[in-house]
């Protein structure tokens, strides 16, 4: 039998947040899929925060707002100075 005078804890572990990387490359993926300039519509999504820039397709519109949009703009910056460093 329990103790009812005791606080009992009940804790769900959340789902992981996807990291911004495969975020980026699941979104780009389905944009490309669907016809869309994925460029263009990712960085209109990433400017106003409105998902509408991004596609329901493949689920990418709930997943990129899974993540923050600063953290997507951190992705993007640190891979384009990977790539710069190379030259």
């Amino acid at each position: 039998m329990q103790n009812l005078g005791n606080t009992q804890y009940f804790r769900v572990d959340s789902e992981p947040a996807p990291g911004a990387k495969m975020v980026l490359a699941a979104v780009y993926e389905a944009l490309t899929e669907k016809g869309y300039n994925p460029v263009n519509q990712i960085v209109g999504y990433i400017m106003s925060g409105d998902p509408t820039y991004i596609t329901s397709h493949k689920n990418a519109r709930s997943l990129i707002m899974k993540v923050e949009r600063d953290e997507l703009v951190e992705e993007l910056l640190t891979e384009y100075i990977r790539a710069m460093e190379w030259k």
